[in-house]
């Protein structure tokens, strides 16, 4: 076939390009965009010693193709039997295809297989050598590795003998990232500094631009971040549950200088194909109309704050977060599948997800047994060997209710703040930050601290350092995430530091952001209150954050997204660049994202964890699903150690 068949009118009607060059303009003729990136499908026909250049248009998946216009199979059939096409095609020794992708970066090519394909050493080679006889010769061909296995096996390659690029690499260095795609019409605000961004008023109409845009971000139209960070920052997080525009764009701010966008109003996308975001400059309108969200109250399941005991995290189930908050009701819940099971943990995978019509014999390889052994104690087997959620008690939310009426002075902070809010006057900040001090002064009394001491001796004596989180019920709900808006403190020694950290969780319910934060969102400050949890403080040799999607391709149902970090707290607060990883939770097998700012990557027992606590994610997403097409993910934070790894807090996924 000849390439000018190719540039034909309708693309459409030719399958492929054939055993012949291909051209930079063919391939951007033949192939599609990925993350910024051109591509094109590429089949290696070894028993004829023949290449194919897919035509995207044509044929999106390989096997489909290599069996319609090669072996003469119906594409119905191949998917009907699309196991044992794929057994063939990735993991066979003596396959007679290769399959991968090719892509354009700036001045070079990369040349990947897809994540599941376990090809060995020799045919990597041989793939390399095939392909590059057939690309332009003036752009370096460079094997990318798309798994850790082939991670390892590219290592013990000579770099002459096999030029490469590791995913981390390119990761670090690609110009553009979708973070969460979308379009907004918003007001350009550049900060080249913190401080710059601190002395600023914002508004829900601006779209910011930062280096790395902070965790206390009020409610905004758009984020752009002009520098490498992770998905799975607060400051993303939130991004995500808001729904609005958010991306990498690291020359972002040159660009705002040349064109004198800075405050100027644009049009703001971010499209997850695309090269690039792009902002597009447009009038000022007269007057803003109210945000979407604005419109969309959230509304909160009615508190119950009469007299509740405080508990063991055992005692509690998920139903029991009207009382003791979410966070703590989801620990309970933890608490309760990994001593009991659950047959919903099998969910995610009784659902058919084309192209995979049955996804229980993966769950069944990924647990090491038979298709046809009892995959729910299986499951629950993994979780009960390999998972801990550290002990801790549950202090409700009627210990703050008595420890707020036990001051007439908080009480009447309380009431001049309320005011403010219906009035939505200037003086809610200095009101808040006045309530929040009286809280932290006022004293606990003696009842109060008195059943918080009894609870810790007898539920967690011995233990030498804690951690109090906040447990509060508005947050993790649909519409308002509350990420990172609440306070939790660790390294909590003695009673006294205990007692202080929990005043100071209850007075982060009444910070400025988060008064104004649920405002927006409707959310009355008399319908919130905070539970408190006190759990042990586990050592750890790493810890990071899971969501069990993709968050950068959402399409992606397999894998699981994974930072790692020796410290949880720089993961969450952004300020060290955590590992990123994908796992994935149906063929299995992980691939290195990123190595953020560690300077090499981990060992393969701690990779081995890794898929062992993905595939733990995937079954508690199914456990923890609020319906049954078993797909909304779960955000864990988890720290690992040799044996172990803890799950300290999981909660629902804004994606």
């Amino acid at each position: 076939m000849s390439l000018t068949s190719v540039v034909a009118p309708s693309p459409e009607s030719v399958a492929a390009l054939v055993g012949e060059r291909l051209s930079l303009s063919a391939l951007h003729q033949l192939g599609g965009t990925l993350g910024g990136y051109s591509f094109v499908k590429v089949v290696v026909d070894r028993e004829n010693s023949v290449i194919h250049f897919l035509n995207d248009a044509r044929h999106s998946f390989h096997a489909i193709y290599i069996g319609e216009e090669i072996l003469g199979v119906p594409g119905e059939r191949v998917r009907a039997e699309i196991d044992s096409y794929n057994e063939a095609f990735y993991h066979a020794p003596d396959r007679r295809f290769l399959l991968g992708i090719l892509a354009l970066h700036p001045q070079l090519l990369s040349l990947e297989t897809v994540e599941v394909d376990t090809m060995p050493a020799e045919l990597i080679r041989e793939f390399h050598a095939f392909v590059a006889q057939y690309v332009d010769p003036a752009l370096p061909l460079l094997f990318k590795p798309a798994n850790q296995l082939q991670e390892r096996l590219v290592r013990e390659i000579p770099a002459s003998e096999l030029p490469r690029v590791f995913a981390h690499e390119l990761f670090s260095t690609a110009p553009f990232v979708a973070l969460n795609p979308g379009t907004v019409t918003g007001r350009l605000r550049a900060f080249r500094t913190e401080a710059e961004y601190r002395a600023a008023t914002l508004d829900w109409t601006d779209i910011i631009v930062m280096d790395r845009v902070p965790d206390d971000i009020p409610r905004l139209s758009g984020i752009v971040n002009a520098r490498h960070t992770t998905p799975l920052s607060h400051t993303n997080v939130l991004a995500t549950g808001w729904q609005i525009p958010n991306a990498v764009q690291l020359d972002v701010l040159a660009e705002i200088d040349r064109r004198g966008l800075d405050g100027k109003w644009v049009e703001y996308t971010v499209d997850s194909q695309a090269s690039s975001i792009s902002l597009t400059e447009v009038a000022a309108p007269a007057e803003a109309a109210p945000p979407s969200w604005y419109a969309q109250r959230v509304t909160l399941e009615e508190p119950e704050a009469g007299h509740n005991p405080i508990v063991n995290l055992t005692r509690l189930r998920a139903s029991d977060r009207h009382r003791y908050g979410t966070k703590a009701a989801n620990l309970g819940e933890l608490h309760h599948v990994l001593a009991n099971g659950s047959q919903r943990l099998l969910g995610f995978y009784q659902v058919p997800r084309p192209p995979r019509d049955n996804l229980l014999p993966y769950l069944a390889r990924l647990l090491d047994v038979a298709p046809e052994a009892d995959l729910a104690a299986a499951a629950h087997r993994l979780l009960d060997e390999h998972i801990r959620v550290p002990r801790g008690v549950a202090l409700p939310f009627s210990l703050q209710r008595r420890f707020l009426e036990s001051s007439p002075r908080i009480q009447q902070a309380i009431g001049k703040l309320k005011m403010a809010l219906e009035l939505d006057a200037r003086e809610i900040e200095p009101l808040c930050v006045e309530l929040q001090g009286l809280i932290r002064s006022a004293r606990l009394p003696g009842a109060l601290a008195g059943e918080i001491d009894s609870a810790l001796v007898s539920q967690l004596a011995g233990v030498r350092a804690f951690v109090v989180r906040s447990s509060s019920n508005a947050e993790d709900l649909a519409g308002f995430s509350a990420a990172g808006i609440y306070e939790s403190i660790n390294h909590v020694t003695t009673a006294e530091r205990i007692f202080a950290s929990v005043k100071e969780v209850w007075a982060s319910l009444v910070s400025v952001r988060s008064v104004r934060l649920r405002h927006q969102a409707g959310i009355s400050l008399d319908e919130c209150f905070m539970g408190v949890v006190i759990q042990e403080q586990v050592s750890a040799d790493f810890g990071g954050v899971l969501v069990t999607t993709n968050p950068m391709n959402r399409a992606d149902f397999r894998s699981v997204y994974v930072n790692v970090s020796p410290e949880v707290t720089d993961v969450v607060d952004g300020s060290a660049l955590p590992m990123q990883y994908l796992y994935s939770t149906v063929e299995g097998g992980g691939r290195t994202v990123s190595l953020g700012d560690a300077a090499a990557d981990l060992d393969e027992r701690a990779h081995e964890q890794l898929q062992r606590l993905a595939v733990a994610g995937r079954l508690l997403q199914g456990h923890f699903s609020p319906d049954y097409t078993f797909e909304s993910p779960v955000d864990v934070e988890w720290l690992a150690d040799r044996d172990h790894v803890h799950l300290v807090q999981l909660r629902p996924y804004s994606a």
